[in-house]
Formats: structure tokens, sequence, C-alpha cells
């Protein structure tokens, strides 16, 4: 039995949550290290607060995954963890900027201790939106699903990184007293906090999941759920004649266990896996090194002059503003084209152009004119928000598919981590502290993610349901 299609009302309410969670990481990234700065942070150690995310990350969304795989509740499936971390994400944002007040002997201190539980929300909160959208779509939405999905995260990564500009136009003061998060930073936070929450809500009482039953039927499963049958049921596709990629699961009331998973982890999990981690490892490059790498180089056209460190700072902030929205245009049409040229196709494709896009920014001096690489990396982050969880989707069994979704946030979390720990080296040994090639770096990084779509194998889940003997998991 095929899913039901959804109206594009209703596949939009499936992600609207994220818009207000992906505003509240914006704010987390644009002003996290401004934040610690004025709390006392020596910039040397800041890099080590940014490992937080990651870490996070890879730890939580597993976790988080199997665990909302085996919830079948009154409010769903997935809503529960949903709306439970966009509860404790908000009265976080609410916290950061009133560090000095909560702690004043410690407020760095309280600083870190606040941005920990934040990260680890918004984990808890944006993992289930993943697998969300592969529970409720059938195969033939779920690339318009992720397509959607991204659309509204770079809509709210660039109302994130222009809420303290926007909180200027309406004249809140951007200076601040020594040892205090200035006002705008800080009212930036409480709206950011209130719309993530009204987001959430909306997606929470707007999205009815299926119940047990109908889970079942669509995803065609023998077995009913909350019933064992003493046999092992999973999916397979015409691809799949006995499961082959598929990783076989007991039902819904015996989940495998989290060894099991990783034992059984389809293969197109593993070649999607190289490719996010060259094309990670290249963003989080562009996010630690573009100020060090443009500052003392980029120009103002109408005086020929090098920009001071103050306004490349303010310089840096707004290319960062700038890439999710060539990457929300193209996303409204990502859908329709990868419908006709292929999943794979469209990919590669979207990381070429940031390759080309990481490269102009090594060479591109004039400030406006930087603008123009940060389109084609906005086509990449485009593609790598949306591509990788449409292939992926089709290709995981239906019962595991947040455990698996969980899982795949390694692949996102581990290069920022190993750039984390080596990148320090790398620029200082390797580039002789030039970060301007640690921008080439990340070219060539790119182009490897581009090359490496070419050995993944899309499948194809389908909904024909086999029976196999019982087999301990």
């Amino acid at each position: 039995m095929k899913k039901p299609r959804l109206s594009f009302g209703q596949i939009w309410n499936l992600s609207f949550g994220f818009l207000g969670v992906q505003i509240g990481y914006s704010l987390q990234n644009s002003n996290t290290s401004s934040i610690f700065e004025s709390l006392g942070a020596d910039v040397s150690h800041l890099s080590y607060f940014w490992l937080a995310a990651p870490l996070a990350g890879m730890i939580i969304q597993p976790i988080v995954g199997m665990f909302s795989d085996g919830t079948w509740t009154r409010f769903g499936r997935r809503i529960p963890y949903i709306l439970g971390g966009a509860l404790v994400s908000t009265v976080a944002l609410l916290l950061m900027p009133n560090c000095p007040v909560l702690l004043a002997i410690a407020p760095l201190a309280m600083g870190a201790f606040i941005l920990l539980f934040m990260d680890l929300s918004f984990n808890v909160t944006m993992q289930p939106f993943r697998a969300l959208v592969a529970d409720m779509l059938d195969d033939s939405q779920k690339t318009q699903g992720y397509v959607v999905q991204t659309f509204l995260i770079n809509l709210g990564a660039v109302i994130g990184a222009f809420l303290p500009l926007m909180m200027t136009w309406f004249g809140v003061p951007d200076e601040a007293a020594p040892g205090q998060v200035s006002r705008h930073i800080a009212y930036s936070y409480y709206a950011g906090g209130i719309i993530l929450l009204l987001t959430v809500l909306v997606t929470s009482f707007k999205t009815k999941e299926y119940p047990p039953q109908e889970f079942a039927e669509y995803n065609g499963l023998d077995c009913e759920p909350g019933k064992g049958d003493g046999a092992e049921v999973h999916s397979a596709g015409e691809d799949h004649p006995a499961g082959e990629g598929i990783p076989q699961a007991a039902g819904p009331d015996k989940k495998p266990g989290f060894l099991s998973l990783m034992r059984n982890i389809p293969k197109v999990m593993l070649q999607l896996g190289v490719v996010q981690f060259f094309s990670w490892a290249a963003l989080f490059l562009m996010w630690t090194y573009l100020k060090p790498a443009i500052t003392g180089v980029v120009t103002d056209p109408a005086t020929g002059q090098v920009l001071s460190d103050g306004a490349t700072q303010t310089w840096v902030g707004v290319l960062n503003g700038i890439y999710p929205i060539p990457a929300c245009l193209v996303s409204i049409f990502l859908g329709r084209i990868a419908a006709r040229y292929g999943n794979k196709t469209v990919y590669a494709l979207c990381l070429l152009c940031g390759a080309l896009g990481f490269a102009g920014l090594m060479f591109i001096h004039n400030q406006y004119l930087m603008m123009l690489p940060m389109v084609g990396i906005g086509i990449a982050w485009a593609g790598i928000l949306a591509m990788p969880y449409s292939i992926l989707s089709r290709g995981v069994d239906a019962r595991s598919m947040g455990a698996y979704m969980g899982i795949f946030n390694f692949t996102i979390t581990i290069p920022q981590i190993v750039i984390g720990l080596t990148g320090g080296l790398i620029v200082k040994q390797a580039f002789g502290s030039d970060a301007g090639l640690m921008l080439g770096l990340a070219s060539v990084f790119m182009l490897f993610a581009a090359i490496s779509v070419a050995f993944v194998r899309q499948t194809d889940s389908g909904q024909a349901c086999h029976v196999t003997e019982k087999k301990q998991l």
C-alpha cells in the first residue's frame, strides 16, 4: 500500500518548525564567538567551544533516532522529541545573553554550560525532522519534502544572520559595557527563541503522524506493530530481491540495537558518507577561516583601500548571510530538476558549484564581487541539505529510519571534529599560517565530494514485504 500523497501545505507544515530551529542555530553560529569574547574568552581558545556542536550531534542524534523509532504515542512518533527539544532550545536562547547575571563570578563557565544544552537541544529537535519527512512521504514526494525543508533551513539561516542588524534598525544599541552582552544581540536571541517555539508548535499541531497500524501497512510490514510473530520482517524493492542493501530489522516491537544497526549499515550510507566527509570538511574550513583568510586583502572598490579589521568582520557576517539566499532560491526548483535529471547528477553539479565558489574566494579581493563566489557555495549548500537525505531515505528500512538518520549525522560531525582538531596544524605547518590557502583546500575537498557522488549507488526501499527466518540481532 502506497502512502497518500500530501498537499504542498502539508509538506510545508512537516518542516515549518525547522525554520525556527535554524534561526536559533544561525544566531548561535553568528554570535557565539562574539558573546564568549565579551565574557572574557581568549581568541585562541574559541575553536574549542566550537567543537561542542559536532560532538553533541554525534552523541545525541543516533540516540534520539533510536528512541523515536520505537515511540508510539497519541502525539505521534517524532513530534514528542521535536516539541521537547524546542522547549529546551527556547529556554537556552533566552538565558544565553544573561550569563553575566546568572553567574557573575564565572560568566564564561555559565555561557559554556548553556551552550552545551543549546547544542544538545538543537540536535534533539533537528534529528526527528529528518526522519519525519521520510516517515510521512511516499518515495515520489521525498525529494520535494527535503527540498522544502532545505528552503526553510536556509530562510531561517538568513533571518538569524540578519536579526541583530534588524534590531539596530529599530534603534536597539549595539554597544555593550565590558563583560556584558550587547542589547541588540540579546534581543535577537529573545526573538529567535520565541519564533523557534511558535514554528515548532505549528508543526506539532498541524502534522498528524501515521498510527502504528497504518505505518506498518504503508511500509509493507507483515507484522502488526506491538505484536511480535517470531519472524523477522524487512522491506525489499525491485533492486533488492533478497533485501540486499537494506538492513534487516525485527518487528516494530523488537527494535535492533545500536551495534546491530552499525553492522548492517546500508552500502548507500557508506558511499554517501565519503561525499559528506569532503563536503562538510570544506564548509567547516570556510566557517573557521573565512575571517582570517580575507583580513588584509579585501578592499573597498570605491577607495581601493584595504578594509579595517572591524569592517572585515562586519563583511564576513554579510557574506555568511549571503550564501543561504541563493540556496533558498535554488531549493525551490531543485526537486523538479532532480526529477528530470536524477538526484546524483544534481547533487554532483551543486557540489561542483561549491568548489568553484571556494576557489573564487581565494582570488577575488573586491568586497562586493566576493558575493559571487558565495552564490556557488549557496548552490552547494542547497544540494548538501537535500540530496543526500533524499537518496538515503530510499534505501533504509522504514522502522529504523530515525536511528539511521541519526547515525548518518556522523558523516556531518566527524569531518568537523577532524578539521577542528587538525586545522590549526595544517594552516601553520603546511601553509605557513596563510589562512587563504585553507579556502583553496576547501575547494579541493568540495571537488573530491563532487567526484565521489559518481560512486554512490542509489537504491529504492520499495514496498514489498518478505518474511525470513528469525535471526538474533
